[in-house]
């Protein structure tokens, strides 16, 4: 698999990464082992995961199996601190929460540091620089080698990615934002893209499928054992059933035809090959799905086909994301 550097920085990343958002919870350890060495014989590298995910299985998971399966130095393991299970805090960013996340995941790991450590989302209760300070202390502490964000929208990664430039070699750049993008979500590409781009993030796309939608399984019924079908899962899946995503998909669909393979390889080569795109994120709820996303890689779409989905999913951009002389 082909290897791309996450953002301005040295790190290499394969140009596909493995989510496990269900493992712990929807995926077990057989096929959580069955994915890693699916994953790790194509060549990907890139797992990511989270100390919510799973209550913190998932991680746990992930550690069981490093080195047992696959050995730590082929693998750029990727988690997250932030969030909360408080309905009145989602999001905690300060620094001593963060930094014992950080540890409690280690442990979990099993691992004595992590390649990339994202906060989970923007904080509005802490200090910007505080929690920024966290990432600073993770890296110089070796406890991490690169520091990343999620969910963070366009001015608050433009002025996070902007402070820690402004001291090089006290703080830490920031090599990567992970965002939902799909042809079904292009939002990240009003502020959130070209803020990356111009600063030197690397973005990691999650739910690059439209939430499993994109692969069209829900284009005539709900699956029952998909995660539409799941109580837990359903609302994630349902904002886009709408008719607007139904046009989409269906184009999606039509061009896989065309190109004699499968919508979900159409959709998932569509956001891999976007400027400013490292690496998407694929979540799969077995070793099957994943090699059916990992067949991507011979892919590439052509010029007209890219065109064409560019048109049927374009997002409406109008002042200030446009030039407003032109409008």
């Amino acid at each position: 698999m082909e290897q791309r550097h996450l953002g301005r920085t040295g790190l290499r990343v394969s140009r596909i990464g493995l989510g496990t958002l269900t493992w712990g919870r929807d995926t077990d350890e057989h096929d959580a082992a069955d994915q890693m060495k699916a994953f790790w014989e194509a060549g990907g590298t890139l797992i990511d995961t989270a100390d919510v995910y799973g209550g913190g299985e998932a991680e746990y998971l992930l550690g069981q199996l490093v080195e047992r399966l696959v050995p730590r130095r082929d693998l750029i393991i990727a988690t997250k601190a932030g969030s909360v299970p408080d309905p009145y805090r989602r999001f905690d960013g300060s620094r001593g929460h963060l930094l014992t996340a950080l540890d409690a995941s280690l442990e979990r790991l099993g691992t004595d540091y992590v390649d990339l450590w994202q906060i989970h989302a923007f904080d509005t209760g802490t200090p910007l620089e505080e929690t920024l300070h966290a990432l600073d202390i993770a890296v110089t502490s070796g406890r991490a080698r690169y520091a990343g964000v999620s969910n963070f929208c366009g001015w608050q990664l433009a002025k996070a990615a902007t402070w820690q430039l402004a001291s090089p070699g006290i703080r830490t750049r920031l090599a990567s934002s992970q965002m939902e993008y799909s042809l079904l979500q292009r939002g990240v590409e009003r502020e959130v893209l070209p803020a990356a781009i111009d600063l030197g993030v690397g973005l990691l796309p999650s739910s690059p499928l439209g939430r499993g939608v994109l692969t069209g399984k829900y284009r005539h019924t709900t699956p029952p054992d998909s995660r539409g079908a799941s109580e837990m899962l359903a609302p994630f899946v349902e904002p886009y059933l709408d008719e607007a995503a139904s046009r989409i998909v269906d184009a999606v669909a039509t061009a896989a035809e065309g190109l004699a393979t499968t919508p979900l390889e159409v959709a998932l080569a569509w956001v891999r090959d976007r400027p400013g795109v490292v690496a998407p994120i694929i979540g799969a709820r077995n070793a099957q799905q994943l090699t059916a996303a990992l067949s991507v890689e011979s892919l590439s779409l052509p010029d007209e086909i890219c065109q064409a989905l560019d048109d049927v999913s374009a997002p409406v951009h109008r002042y200030p994301d446009q030039d407003w002389s032109t409008l």
